[in-house]
């Protein structure tokens, strides 16, 4: 490939949340955004991966795939690799790490595959491959076609770099992210979190809202490549920060928690993230929760689901509160629930449609229970 040439571009999402990822491509510009299986691809050059790294919030790592040919066994795979032009995409004297996977191939064996890669790759740039390298070279030999791909983001999106702390099975940034989007949440409606946890849902909220771009001050994989332009990055960075709306005084974006070590760690995020001039955290028990005095908008909840954080019986009088608090005192507001166990959210006795599709969340499958505003 040479550094003008475009590519496909594939942004990883949990299975379920390919359709509110697309979405969101398609709202920020990327042009013709196709759903796979377990991500969105999209095609352009590098500046387009530098900027869905920067921009895409429901991402959860992204690709460049920069070359496929097909294998049926592993002295072809090293040829193919040996011929590979590396150093238009990796510098020299940069270490690489190499995984791999087969599937319903002649090349079965995953370490083998990734021995003959890493061994091109080392001859090529001149250093040897390395575990714990920053860049990594993704090889996937799927019914014998080889794509290679470079992962440049590194560190998981979700990583935004300003969770200090998270309390208990925390939601993923990326995932409430594209949970919001689900709900219809349009960056203007105020949002409410009566269990916030570390925050997510609220934070996410606000830096929607604020047009704050996620990747704005974390590092990411692809600045260790090749044809990496430093000035180019400053000046995309800086345009998405003069595209940060100016924000108002008043609280939009509300969380509570019975736990006052979750609220204090909610504030320490949210001061983290610089938004916390348009958050608020209280100690409160969900029964004794109150209307915000605010147009209506969006609860959006993560209970407990009973798997990790307590017993699943007595989770049955927490929704049961939860839905009695919001039937009486949240008239106007739409209610989304996410859980692993829809007897729980029936438990709720809301007014929820079907849930959306399973999503796998670390080992999980959780749906997004929705009601529309409540009367």
């Amino acid at each position: 490939m040479t550094s003008d040439m475009p590519f496909e571009i594939f942004l990883a999402v949990p299975p379920g949340l390919e359709p509110m990822l697309r979405a969101e491509l398609v709202e920020k510009g990327f042009k013709a955004p196709q759903v796979e299986a377990g991500g969105v691809t999209i095609t352009g050059g590098w500046p387009d991966v530098w900027r869905a790294n920067l921009e895409v919030r429901g991402a959860s790592r992204i690709l460049a795939r920069i070359g496929a040919f097909r294998v049926v066994h592993l002295s072809q795979l090293d040829k193919r690799a040996r011929q590979f032009d590396w150093l238009a995409v990796l510098k020299p004297g940069v270490p690489v790490r190499v995984e791999a996977s087969c599937r319903k191939s002649k090349i079965y064996h995953a370490g083998a595959a990734a021995e003959r890669v890493a061994n091109a790759i080392a001859t090529a740039i001149g250093v040897p491959t390395s575990d714990d390298a920053a860049v990594c070279v993704r090889v996937r030999i799927d019914d014998n076609l080889c794509t290679l791909s470079i992962d440049t983001s590194g560190e998981l999106l979700h990583r935004r770099g300003f969770k200090a702390e998270v309390n208990k099975a925390p939601m993923r940034e990326n995932l409430a992210a594209l949970f919001l989007r689900a709900c219809g949440f349009d960056g203007v409606e105020p949002v409410l979190d009566p269990m916030c946890g570390s925050g997510t849902f609220v934070i996410e909220a606000a830096e929607i809202a604020g047009r704050l771009a996620p990747g704005r001050e974390r590092a990411f994989a692809f600045e260790h490549l090749a044809g990496f332009e430093p000035v180019i990055w400053q000046s995309m960075k800086s345009d998405a920060g003069a595209r940060a709306t100016a924000r108002s005084v008043v609280s939009r974006y509300r969380g509570s928690d019975r736990d006052e070590g979750a609220v204090r760690m909610s504030r320490t995020n949210a001061q983290r993230a610089r938004v916390d001039d348009v958050t608020m955290f209280d100690v409160c028990p969900v029964e004794q929760l109150e209307r915000p005095d605010s147009p209506p908008g969006l609860v959006i909840v993560n209970p407990p689901y009973g798997a990790r954080i307590g017993n699943r019986k007595s989770l049955y009088g927490v929704y049961g509160a939860l839905g009695d608090t919001m039937r009486t005192r949240f008239a106007g507001w739409r209610v989304g629930l996410i859980t692993t166990d829809s007897a729980l959210a029936r438990a709720t006795r809301l007014p929820f449609a079907p849930p959306g599709r399973p999503v796998d969340h670390g080992g999980l499958k959780i749906r997004l229970h929705l009601t529309k505003p409540l009367r």
